[in-house]
This record gives C-alpha cells, structure tokens and sequence, in this order.
C-alpha cells in the first residue's frame, strides 16, 4: 500500500466478521452486508497542528484494531483492495 495519510487522518483495513446464528449457521458477509465498525490500523497521519503550531500526538498507531462510528469513515480502493479513512476523532475505542 503506498497511502500516507496526512494530519489525524488513519487509514483502515475493515475488519468483518462471519456471523454466526444460535444454530451455528455461519452466514457469510455477502448476506445483508453492512458497513464495518471495526478495522486496523495500516498508517497514521503525523497529527492534529494545534493553534500553538504543535502537532498533536495521534492516540492509534499501525496494527491497532479500532472500533468507530459506522458512517464516519470514506471508502477508498488501492490496488484492488478497499480501505477506510477516517478521523482521529471518530474513533471510538481501541480493541485490545
């Protein structure tokens, strides 16, 4: 991947689990699929340049798997392969 986001911008891989029923039928995503609120982190902006002119340190760093509000994010394709971008601060949580 060549993306380098820039200030508290953080580019995501979608994480997507299988779901699965009580039955133990495993419904693959293809079936009503949803946006991700789940991902990991592939690259980080340098941060957030505060009216000091500081850059605000970023709070996620690459391999993070983060959870975030479903619509926040803007879809991008690279090579075939989807990412998401976000904001810094429309992640919710970070998933340890």
């Amino acid at each position: 991947m060549n993306i380098k986001p820039i200030h508290d911008k953080v580019v995501l891989k979608p994480v997507v689990a299988d779901e699965v029923t009580k039955s133990g039928i495993v419904l693959p995503d293809t079936i009503d699929k949803e946006r991700p609120e789940k991902g990991e982190v592939v690259a980080v902006g340098e941060g957030k340049i505060l009216e000091n002119g500081q850059r605000a340190p970023m709070g996620v760093k690459v391999g993070d798997i983060v959870m975030f509000k479903k619509y926040s994010p803007d879809e991008i394709k690279v090579d075939d392969v989807e990412y998401l971008v976000i904001s810094e601060s429309d992640i919710m949580a970070i998933i340890n």
